[in-house]
């Protein structure tokens, strides 16, 4: 039996209709496609072009340049330590800081702040977040460093450091010598690697927190009122059902804020003090990646710009190792849940 007339009719007009809705929905694939591997091009154009320009870096010194403190720009000897060991350094201090201040933050603001409180609070870290970041530089050299010379820093050295101003050791350098070494410093001014790392530390906590209290939020209500129901506290609801729940995009949320640590340039040029010499102390000056580029490159020729383009890329390389062990750290905590 052939077909009604009128249904006919719907098939041969749907038939162009379905062709062109198939046809647009191949280009929007390919648009996306295309807005995705633009991003990826860049990132290894960028790389790329780092690599190219520290050519002549990697090919003079070898693995040496990994491994040598030297830097002497008069007689074209360079190594990449100092600034690598600096930039790690300060991103960790920032992180150690910030995480724990970071997650009471966001534990405050969705489980125990009152509704009147939360929006403004939230509206100030979300306004932290947006301040530039020589700001805090300027704030980190004019206000933080010398209090923290006048104030933190004797305190840390008499009480942690094994070589103090009047000449005693502490009884906590006496039986941690690691710990002596950490905080004992005869630099006089405040510019140091522990100030560049607890500067980074409150540039970071409203990234931190803000991801963090986003994802708190997302916690079914009814999970959270089950476990007070049994008679849980506000403490234990938070380590063991709000925190477990969102483990994997805190985790994230923790990297993002050491990302943006590990590359930050202006602030940490203004506090850490940019001396060209390894230090087992924290109350030392050193330098990191980003800011020994910002202070030589414009007048960096030959060999020494080479040598800040290598730099460059062993920054691209150390980002790309702590994205790596993120992933791999969420990979694990999803084989654990199951997922």
């Amino acid at each position: 039996m052939s077909s009604p007339p009128d249904a006919l009719a719907i098939r041969d007009a749907e038939d162009p209709r379905s062709r062109r809705d198939a046809r647009h929905d191949r280009y929007f694939r390919w648009l996306l496609m295309a807005c995705a591997l633009l991003v990826l091009a860049s990132l290894l154009g960028a790389a790329g072009a780092t690599l190219w320009g520290g050519r002549q870096a990697f090919g003079t010194f070898g693995w040496g340049f990994l491994t040598s403190t030297a830097w002497d720009p008069s007689n074209d000897v360079y190594g990449a330590l100092v600034p690598v060991y600096g930039t790690i350094a300060t991103s960790l201090i920032a992180l150690i800081i910030a995480v724990p201040i970071s997650f009471g933050i966001a534990l405050y603001l969705s489980e125990v702040a009152p509704p009147w409180l939360r929006t403004p609070v939230s509206s100030a870290i979300e306004l932290l977040a947006g301040i530039p970041s020589i700001i805090y530089g300027m704030w980190g050299l004019f206000i933080f460093a010398p209090f923290f010379s006048e104030h933190i820093k004797p305190f840390l050295t008499s009480y942690l450091g094994d070589s103090p101003d009047d000449g005693k050791v502490s009884w906590v350098a006496s039986h941690v010598p690691f710990i002596g070494k950490l905080f004992a410093s005869s630099y006089p001014f405040g510019a140091s690697v522990l100030t560049a790392g607890i500067v980074l530390a409150i540039m970071i906590i409203p990234f931190i927190s803000s991801v963090m209290r986003e994802v708190f939020q997302t916690v079914p209500t009814r999970l959270k009122e089950s476990a007070y129901a049994l008679g849980s506290s506000t403490w234990e609801v938070s380590w063991d059902i709000v925190l477990p729940y969102t483990r994997s995009a805190v985790i994230g949320g923790i990297f993002l804020g050491l990302g943006r640590a590990l590359g930050e340039t202006m602030a940490v040029t203004f506090v850490l003090g940019n001396a060209m010499e390894l230090s087992p102390s924290l109350l030392d000056p050193g330098a990191s990646i980003a800011s020994t580029i910002a202070n030589q490159f414009s007048e960096a020729v030959g060999l020494q710009k080479s040598t800040l383009m290598a730099l460059a890329f062993l920054l691209f390389v150390v980002t790309f190792i702590v994205l790596l062990i993120a992933r791999l750290m969420l990979r694990q905590l999803k084989k654990r849940e199951g997922i």
